[in-house]
């Protein structure tokens, strides 16, 4: 049992459930969403008397693209240190100084390229001697191969001659000489053993003593014996002796001609061996010569003279460094290798360096015509044309904001420009197009209901959206080319409309962006009684400059870039439809808050 005080018992479905709570906050919510969406709308169409409205117009309208930027000579020739590495600045010319042709303009520290310079001079002498040393030992290799080679040949010559001298001559005149001597022992043996039967018949006769007759039997017995040796010896010639010296004879050959063979591989070997030296020593004496040489002339650009007469102007003043907080140059400054030092002006004639944003490349092209006024020549006009519109986006503008992409523009002014100096800022008027009679209306006037231009037009006591033809604009008034007629009010402050509401989310998300943009050009003052509008060219009737420090004004639509627009524009995209909801609340008070500001200002 639940004893706590003051407990209040909860039952199925009551109040107290959390799920009850939640839908009724839901619906609360809802609620005061449609209620705030039907009461802007009724005031969208409520009555022109407390809108600021614009009286369209005709007249003339110049399409222009304006921009600051500097003045720098159109041609020049720019100075840079050579030197490798860092460098010291031991002497610069003073700037402004007006130079001849010859004269010294500055000087960098080459102590430690001075130093280097006697080593590598040491380098070269021994690189010299090695080079002296493999040249003549490829000499030396070449001659005593070519005599090695020609003595193996002389050998394997030799063991061919031999072979050939014993086949052909000593072998047949061996056979012949043992042949002879067969021959020779047999005619012996044929007499002996005819005197060995006449010995024997005469000792029977008693003609002969025993002794003699043994003796004649002596002679036989050796006549036989030496021809047997004879034989035996034309065969051991034949046989063994013939083919073993044939075949050391034919192994002489063959070693001989292996011999060359190795001979001959080696010396190639050895030649090519000292010729890589030789090539390797050259090279080596060339790389060093070169250093030697680099070496000099770094020395030599150490000091730069001046190719030419002119005025020298430092590389600092002409453009600063990549984030704009270069030092001017002075003595004792370091300096990188490729720096641009200082600039010879080569022409008397000037140009204008401006940065034109992306969004206004469509508008410009290159000779169209430039109105230039010089902060240090006031009431003074310069004009001029677009020379040179760059390919691609300023590198520098690039890595400090990836967003914004500017293109360096070059302004080539007319005639030699005897008032104009270098570094001067000025203000770049580039005219686009110029209309002698022309529809116009601010450009916050316009707006986009479904992807048109349309702008909000009195008809009947309310206020219509009407599509109209859109032209270029200035940034202050946008050309109509169809749509309206002179005399019409147009409102300049466009409302939500219900269909841009109602009909899709992006369509709202697109038209919210819109009005961020709007609001980061220039908005004339609410339109009264003694209200003077903005003409064309930015002066009010009366010939003043329209404020715009208003709430809608210059001074607050400067703070918002175009980069950022974008960015607000993604963001929006990727909301949820919750945080969408929410910040076109937000906007819708911020305009009733201005509206309310401008119905103050012009009482």
């Amino acid at each position: 049992m639940n004893t706590t005080p003051n407990a209040v018992p909860r039952t199925p479905g009551g109040f107290g459930q959390p799920s009850v709570r939640i839908a009724l906050i839901a619906l609360v919510i809802v609620l005061i969403l449609v209620t705030a969406g039907l009461m802007l709308f009724k005031g969208g169409e409520g009555g022109q008397t407390d809108q600021p409205v614009f009286i369209v117009e005709k007249g003339p309208l110049t399409i222009s693209v304006s921009e600051s930027g500097t003045i720098q000579p159109r041609e020049r020739l720019v100075i840079k240190n050579e030197l490798e590495g860092r460098s010291t600045i031991l002497f610069i010319v003073p700037e402004g100084s007006e130079v001849k042709k010859g004269d010294l303009l500055f000087e960098l520290d080459a102590t430690a390229l001075q130093d280097q310079l006697v080593n590598q001079q040491i380098q070269v002498q021994n690189a010299d001697a090695a080079y002296v040393g493999a040249r003549e030992n490829f000499e030396i290799v070449k001659n005593q191969s070519q005599s090695d080679v020609d003595q193996a040949e002389l050998t394997f010559d030799f063991a061919k001659q031999d072979l050939a001298k014993y086949i052909q001559g000593e072998y047949p005149t061996q056979v012949k000489e043992a042949e002879a001597r067969i021959t020779l022992a047999e005619e012996t043996v044929s007499r002996a053993e005819e005197n060995h039967k006449w010995s024997k018949i005469l000792f029977e006769e008693k003609y002969l003593s025993q002794s003699e007759l043994q003796q004649d039997q002596l002679t036989f017995n050796k006549a036989r014996i030496d021809l047997e040796l004879a034989v035996a010896s034309l065969q051991l010639l034949t046989n063994f002796t013939h083919l073993r010296q044939v075949a050391e004879l034919e192994s002489g050959v063959k070693e001989a001609e292996m011999a060359l063979e190795r001979i001959e591989r080696k010396a190639a070997a050895n030649i090519v061996q000292a010729n890589a030296d030789l090539i390797a020593r050259e090279a080596e004496l060339g790389r060093q010569r070169v250093r030697l040489a680099k070496m000099e002339s770094q020395i030599e650009k150490a000091k730069q003279y001046a190719p030419m007469d002119g005025q020298v102007i430092y590389a600092t003043s002409v453009r600063g460094g990549w984030r704009g907080n270069d030092e001017p140059l002075r003595e004792g400054q370091e300096v990188f290798e490729r720096r641009e030092v200082i600039h010879l002006p080569t022409t008397s004639s000037y140009m204008a360096e401006v940065k034109v944003h992306e969004s206004n490349l469509e508008k410009i092209r290159v000779g169209l015509p430039v109105q230039i006024t010089v902060d240090a020549l006031p009431g003074k006009m310069i004009y001029g044309k677009i020379g040179r519109i760059a390919p691609l986006p300023d590198a520098q503008s690039v890595f400090m904001n990836p967003d914004l992409k500017v293109y360096n523009t070059e302004v080539w002014i007319d005639g030699e420009g005897a008032d104009l100096r270098n570094g001067m800022s000025c203000r770049v008027e580039m005219i686009v197009d110029h209309y002698p009679e022309a529809l116009y209306v601010p450009v916050q006037a316009v707006t986009r209901v479904n992807g048109k231009p349309t702008v909000y037009v009195a008809e009947g006591g309310a206020w219509k959206p009407r599509a109209v033809g859109l032209g270029l604009d200035n940034n202050r008034m946008a050309h109509i080319t169809e749509g309206l007629t002179p005399g019409e009010s147009v409102l300049l402050t466009p409302p939500m409309a219900e269909s841009e509401i109602t009909s899709s989310d992006r369509s709202m998300d697109t038209n919210m962006v819109t009005r961020l943009e709007e609001a980061n050009r220039v908005v004339p003052p609410v339109a009264g009684p003694d209200t003077q509008l903005p003409s064309p060219g930015g002066e009010a009737r009366d010939g003043r400059r329209a404020p715009g420090g208003g709430p809608r004004g210059e001074g607050r639509g400067r703070n918002v870039t175009p980069e950022q627009t974008e960015e607000i524009r993604k963001r929006f995209e990727n909301m949820s439809p919750e945080d969408r909801e929410s910040m076109r609340q937000q906007f819708q008070q911020r305009r009733q808050q201005d509206r309310t500001s401008s119905e103050e200002g012009s009482n």
